[in-house]
């Protein structure tokens, strides 16, 4: 594998990127699961499924537009469906949670009608659905890199004032903190790691690699900084051995991962359940 890897770009590029995703996706991951907003991620995807079928509709429709990278228009989507989610909340202020269905229905729906009137681009849509190793590009990989370096500067600038947000919004507006505006650069940037994720991951399960891992790395962390350490180890591990397995049994991507993602959460349960009985009868 190691000599395919060297040999063939396409496969250096989707393990450059699935590496770098393995960091960021459960790095903003963390704040998502600590903020009780991990739903946002399953509406943000499929308002990027809308943004891909769209691209690859308008590629079909306009030879102008043959090659254009459906990820472009992904992303837009991706970023268009933070912010109306953002301007929803703030219209139910007392229902904030309906912005997040609203949203969600409007990309399937958007995704379906594109889908219906394109023809002949299913195998292209299935790898945007469910990932694949071989549609990685180069212009994806770089594309990935840049929306790397956004969310660490990101994280950089607002390091404590996300901390602060996540665990006391209520305590954070009263000291004078702009939480609206850091609150929606936070939703516009995890709408780019979304987007960026799905050549390897898939739309579809893009949420689960921002999710499990976090899950798995509250059962043994003691504090929000471990919480971030064992999600990014457990997120790197999921993605190596899923593409790996990817590779050898000729599955999609982001299946492997996401299975992957499952097994070590079960395993991590499992572990400290047993560790937790053996303290109780030791007594």
């Amino acid at each position: 594998m190691i000599e395919a890897i060297i040999n063939y770009e396409f496969l250096q590029n989707a393990f450059l990127s699935g590496l770098i995703i393995g960091v960021v996706a459960p790095l903003l991951g963390v704040f998502i699961v600590v903020r009780r907003m991990s739903l946002i991620a399953d509406a943000l995807s499929h308002v990027t499924l809308a943004g891909i079928a769209g691209s690859l509709f308008l590629s079909q429709s306009f030879a102008s537009l043959a090659l254009l990278n459906p990820i472009y228009l992904g992303i837009v989507a991706s970023v268009g469906g933070s912010m109306l989610i953002e301007r929803l909340r703030s219209l139910y202020k007392h229902y904030e949670e309906l912005a997040i269905p609203i949203i969600m229905s409007a990309g399937i729906g958007l995704s379906a009608i594109f889908i219906s009137l394109a023809k002949g681009f299913n195998t292209d849509l299935m790898s945007y659905l469910f990932g694949s190793v071989s549609a990685v590009s180069r212009q994806d990989l770089i594309v990935v890199l840049l929306i790397a370096l956004v969310v660490f500067i990101f994280l950089l600038l607002f390091f404590k004032e996300m901390f602060v947000l996540s665990f006391d919004e209520e305590y954070a507006k009263a000291t004078g903190l702009p939480s609206k505006w850091i609150h929606l650069l936070f939703m516009i940037v995890v709408a780019l790691v979304i987007a960026a994720s799905m050549r390897i991951v898939g739309i579809l399960l893009v949420s689960s690699l921002i999710t499990l891992p976090v899950a798995a790395a509250m059962r043994i962390s003691k504090g929000f900084k471990d919480t971030i350490l064992y999600a990014i180890i457990f997120g790197e591990s999921a993605v190596i051995i899923g593409l790996v397995s990817a590779f050898y049994l000729n599955l999609a991507p982001g299946g492997t991962i996401v299975v992957t993602s499952i097994i070590i959460l079960f395993i991590v349960i499992s572990i400290k359940k047993l560790l937790f009985n053996l303290k109780v009868e030791r007594g």
